[in-house]
């Protein structure tokens, strides 16, 4: 029997030796979060639909669970069954606060970091790397540049992401529209659902070849939720008849785009666009992914927003 540190160490090897071809569009899946079963009835069926449809679909991820989101200890057993699956289990911070809050300090935040690797820190596939909650990496250049000095000295990577959604928003909207019993919307919002994400990836790629001149191994962010669950083989299956392919996301990694700092305040969002800002690209969505660009577009097709 394979045990949680070989799968891992298969998966990694699959994902530097996967073949691509020349010129080929390279992406990493990554999910945030996690769920409290002791909060909702449904977390452990969600979350082993989306184990299945990685396993499925030969796709090794990342998972960065809040102990905020899996109700402290309650939802460590589903954030286990990720590290059994071979999938790296990561650092989200054990409160979910934002470092762009004024009433957030570097201190406190350093701590809830260490609070939450106490927790994860003993899985088999624990990676040293952190997820800034909300994407937000400070709000001040103290806070920033402080964050990143105490990854260097502690043996932890940001783990930044190059594509965002707003999978939270359509998440919202899928979970009302199935208690409302309205089954035709919720297929409709599915279907608009893998639209938006293949949408967001074409323009991040689009904006990572105007900034860097070439499209790097990207990195998407889902959550782990009720949509993802419901349509995660639709999105891989979609992504790959786009001409994507599909990496181990500690491989999409490695990519040099995620060693990069940019020099933003406030600091974060998706790596690609907080280039963008430094380089003074025009017209970048402020916030750049946010519900009310969703509302207009989901109303336009007779979805329910």
């Amino acid at each position: 029997m394979r045990t949680p540190v070989l799968r891992f160490a298969i998966a990694l090897l699959l994902g530097w030796l996967l073949p691509l071809a020349a010129g080929a569009q390279i992406i990493g899946l990554t999910f945030d979060g996690g769920l409290d079963p002791a909060q909702e009835r449904r977390a452990a069926g969600w979350n082993a639909r989306i184990l299945r449809a990685l396993e499925k679909q030969h796709v090794h991820a990342i998972v960065f669970p809040s102990l905020r989101h899996i109700g402290g200890t309650a939802g460590l057993p589903l954030v286990e069954r990720w590290s059994a699956a071979g999938h790296g289990v990561g650092n989200h911070t054990a409160s979910h606060w934002s470092l762009a809050s004024a009433d957030v300090s570097l201190h406190d935040f350093i701590a809830d970091v260490q609070r939450a690797e106490a927790v994860l820190g003993g899985l088999p596939t624990w990676v040293p790397m952190l997820r800034f909650p909300y994407l937000k990496e400070g709000d001040t250049r103290d806070k920033r540049d402080g964050m990143r000095a105490w990854m260097s000295r502690n043996g932890y990577r940001a783990a930044p992401v190059s594509i965002d959604t707003s999978d939270g928003y359509y998440n919202q909207r899928y979970l009302a529209l199935q208690a409302a019993g309205r089954s035709e919307a919720v297929r409709r919002l599915t279907r608009a659902y893998v639209r938006h994400l293949l949408d967001r990836a074409a323009y991040y790629d689009t904006l990572a070849r105007e900034v860097l001149g070439r499209s790097p191994a990207h990195v998407l962010r889902l959550h782990v939720n009720a949509i993802n669950a419901a349509t995660l083989p639709a999105v891989i299956e979609a992504f790959r008849n786009k001409g994507w392919h599909f990496v181990a996301a500690r491989k999409a990694f490695e990519d040099p785009l995620y060693r990069m700092q940019p020099d933003t305040l406030p600091a974060g969002e998706s790596i690609v666009w907080a280039l963008a800002r430094q380089r003074g690209v025009e017209e970048l969505r402020h916030p750049p992914e946010d519900a009310g660009y969703e509302r207009p577009l989901l109303r336009r097709q007779g979805i329910p927003p």
